[in-house]
């Protein structure tokens, strides 16, 4: 965190980095290993901390120059922020093209863009929201949104200061200037609390990344901020007890919040309200934190100074790991390495050197510079009064004009006789080397007085204190500049270095250590494929089981048509009947059927999104049966037909569900049909009150639901293909197709059982896919050179065509053809 200019900023408080680095370290490891399961959490310690931190700087700027400067708070955020994450982004998104298959790529150059703009958590909330993008591939910089949250609250947070500022009231007295700020910060507080309870209960994905919704975390660590005097005067006996509750809250939430618990709200208060127990406890006492050595160590408080940097590349390493190399422990510790090994790099030479740098600081104009602003000398004001004023973004607070007559200037406190002095510059004796700031605070410099305060906040960081001895010239602005790059450069070139170092020795280390542990990228063994059938065979089932025994077997991509990267891109936008399951869409049973209008048979297909992507085959069964057959295609993706509402979080589906099954019903009553085929997914689900559903469960409700169709004996239960791999983490150009390769799950199993006793004890039907989904159990991504499914679970408009002749097939076999 940058201190402020315009004061002296308290000592950094170990408590406090102690904070960051078991934030880190639990989001880190909760990605990496899964373990603690509430490591997740550590984001809302972050967001406590940053709360505290910021509004106590504006705050302090406030008291000490009467205003708060928002262009060089600005510049602050900038100098701390930017520099390490547009790193990240131009390093993850340039990867992602070599890495990731297309689609992919595309998705995480636009999740880069979102980043800079700040609406990360925007973009994710509404694909989280989105029913076909929900099983996508995790983003590298999904982590980003927590960064969105915090700089939207920070674009807000110092403009509302400054309006409450300005009201009259709180412009008496310091004390009514923090009770104004802790009334507006509480008032957010309970605010953003009581939409969060209300959204993690009706959206709870929108609720997780919204900052409606997480400003009340911001918001307590403000509170804190305006409570510091009050909070200094916590007796001393009470300051160790309240930080290790606060400590042992912290570390509770880790283990007891999981990915099931309502998140934001209410869970979140926990992590929230032991945070800033830790921080009250710390405000006024010992900034060494002696007494609370699990943060105040020296390793804690290293980790904390790198967390922002191991924040920033631990979710994209683990997201490329989790495409380049296997999955299993021995590869957890080559993750762990990179990470830290990026994260040390990173910090010491792009994180810390420019958050220390002179980049976008303002710099006092020497006295007697002429304006640049206004073509003549600038006055020169009394060094009693204020220091002169800028001729770039003001970064000292406002002077009084005075005439444009030199006055005498008294020279600052440790002023050598012999040294040459203007106003403006730092104090230092005539001989002395530049100021070095430390890393954990400001230089020395900033704090010495220079003529007056007002002078002292004018100087930059790094400065020059005189010209060079002998030199009867008076600095300008761009020499000062200068001269500030200069000492900058001296200062950190080292440390760059040394990171420069760091990076490829870790980089080595990990090569050692993954060819020594890991020895390449296995992939599963080859599979012999079926022996050719001695004669021309009718039934189409051999030559497509012919086709995904090869496809099992291959160690290299063939030319596919279309390519896995088009199926991906376009999901579901090319099934014909993609209007005919959509909640946008009006029910219009007559457009959504195939075939001659002529027809003798009908036939509907119902169900969820697995039936629509069964849609294109059934389309191809009606216009390719001489018009024996009409068939009607008809559902809502997100809605199964079940006499019960199964949770589902796809925009709009919980409000259409019940009225589209209830206009199904009434379009097959009006127009029989001889028979009907129903597809629903075939995953564990749980009712809108929260009851779990099992297999059977699930099955029973959807043979209730057919029931109301008075159909005995013609319902077929066509099981969708089982559960795939997830295309976008297994297939890229360096992956092989055994990648890709999934079993088949037990749940799939399940419920596939459950529906065939189901059928046989109605009279009714019940069609397997695995003849067309998988080879001996094990099933592939591609069959011939068509791409089976462009997600997890959902056939490509090819796919379903192509299996056509194979579903009439086992329809005929049945005789409901």
């Amino acid at each position: 965190m940058n201190s402020s200019p315009s004061s002296a900023a308290p000592p950094v408080r170990r408590d406090v980095q102690g904070l960051r680095a078991i934030a880190v370290v639990a989001v880190a490891l909760c990605h990496a290993i899964g373990f603690p399961a509430g490591g997740f959490v550590g984001v809302d310690v972050f967001f406590v901390i940053s709360g505290f931190l910021i509004t106590g700087l504006l705050l302090r700027e406030q008291e000490s120059t009467g205003r708060i400067r928002l262009r060089a708070f600005a510049a602050r955020r900038i100098r701390r922020i930017l520099p390490a994450s547009l790193l990240v982004l131009v390093a993850v998104t340039t990867a992602a093209f070599f890495v990731f298959n297309r689609p992919r790529a595309e998705q995480t150059l636009g999740d880069a863009i979102a980043a800079m703009l700040l609406s990360s958590n925007w973009r994710f909330a509404a694909d989280g929201t989105d029913y076909f993008r929900a099983t996508d591939a995790i983003s590298p910089l999904q982590h980003f949104w927590s960064l969105s949250v915090e700089e939207q609250f920070y674009l807000l947070w110092p403009l509302l200061l400054v309006a409450l500022l300005m009201i009259p009231l709180a412009r008496r007295t310091p004390t009514s200037r923090r009770i104004t700020v802790g009334l507006a910060a509480a008032v957010i507080v309970v605010a953003s609390f009581a939409w969060a309870l209300t959204d993690t209960a009706a959206q709870p994905t929108v609720a997780y990344f919204s900052t409606a919704t997480r400003a009340w975390e911001l918001g307590t660590g403000a509170l804190l901020a305006a409570l510091t005097p009050v909070l200094a005067r916590i007796p001393g006996l009470l300051r160790v007890p309240l930080a290790w509750a606060g400590l042992a809250g912290i570390l509770w939430s880790f283990v007891t919040i999981d990915a099931d618990s309502a998140f934001p709200a209410p869970w979140a208060a926990l992590p929230v309200a032991a945070t800033a127990l830790v921080i009250a406890a710390g405000v006024g006492g010992d900034p060494r934190a002696r007494h609370l050595f699990p943060l105040s160590n020296p390793l804690s408080v290293a980790i904390g100074d790198l967390s922002y940097s191991i924040y920033l590349w631990h979710f994209p390493v683990i997201v490329f790991a989790g495409v380049l190399l296997p999955a299993g422990a021995p590869t957890t510790p080559i993750v762990l390495g990179a990470i830290a090994a990026l994260s040390v790099a990173s910090y010491l030479v792009v994180e810390q050197p420019l958050h220390r740098s002179p980049w976008l600081r303002a710099y006092p104009r020497p006295a007697g510079a002429p304006d640049s602003r206004a073509g003549a000398e600038a006055p020169v004001a009394p060094v009693a009064s204020a220091a002169p004023v800028a001729p770039a973004a003001p970064v000292a607070p406002p002077a009084p004009v005075t005439p444009p007559a030199r006055t005498l200037q008294s020279r600052p406190a440790g002023w050598t006789p012999g040294a040459r002095y203007y106003p403006g510059a730092p104090a230092r004796p005539a001989v002395a080397s530049p100021a070095v700031a430390s890393p954990s605070g400001p230089p020395a410099s900033e704090a010495l007085a220079v003529g007056a305060a007002a002078s002292r906040a004018a100087a930059p960081p790094s400065a020059p204190a005189t010209p060079e001895p002998g030199s009867d010239e008076r600095p300008t602005a761009p020499d000062t500049r200068r001269a500030a790059w200069s000492a900058w450069r001296a200062r950190f070139a080292g440390q760059a270095v040394l990171g420069v170092v760091v990076l490829v020795i870790g980089a080595g280390v990990i090569a050692i250590t993954l060819q020594s542990t890991v020895g390449g990228i296995p992939t599963l063994g080859p599979l012999a494929p079926l022996a050719p059938a001695a004669e021309e065979q009718t039934d189409p089932l051999p030559a497509l089981q012919e086709e995904l025994a090869a496809a099992a077997s291959a160690t290299a991509w063939p030319a596919l048509s279309p390519s896995l990267d088009d199926v991906i891109s376009r999901s579901s936008s090319d099934n014909p009947a993609h209007d005919c399951f959509s909640p946008d869409a009006a029910f219009d049973a007559a457009g959504c059927t195939w075939g001659s209008t002529d027809a003798p048979n009908h036939m509907y297909l119902v169900g969820d999104s697995t039936a629509m992507a069964y849609a294109p085959a059934f389309k191809k069964i009606a216009e390719d049966s001489g018009g024996a057959w009409r068939i009607t295609t008809i559902g809502l993706y997100g809605c199964r037909f079940t006499d019960v509402l199964v949770q589902n979080d796809g925009a709009g589906v919980m409000a259409a569900c019940p009225q589209r099954k209830t206009d199904v019903r009434a379009a097959i009553a009006a127009d029989p049909a001889q028979l009907v085929v129903v597809s629903n997914a075939y995953t564990l689900g749980r009712t809108t009150d929260g009851t779990d559903l099992s297999a059977p469960a699930l099955i029973a409700a959807t043979q209730a639901e057919m029931s109301t169709y008075a159909m005995p004996g013609r319902i077929a239960y066509l099981a969708p293909p089982p559960l795939g791999a997830d295309l976008g983490q297994c297939y890229s150009p360096l992956s092989s197709p055994a990648n890709c390769l999934t079993s088949v799950d037990t749940t799939w199993t399940d419920m596939q059982s459950a529906a065939e006793a189901a059928a046989a004890a109605s009279g009714d039907h019940a069609l397997s896919s695995l003849p067309f989904s998988c080879w001996e159990n094990v099933c592939p991504a591609f069959a011939g050179t068509i791409p089976t499914k462009y997600d997890q679970t959902h056939l490509t408009v090819a796919y379903a065509e192509h299996i056509a002749p194979v579903l009439r097939a086992a329809l005929g076999a049945q005789g409901l053809l």
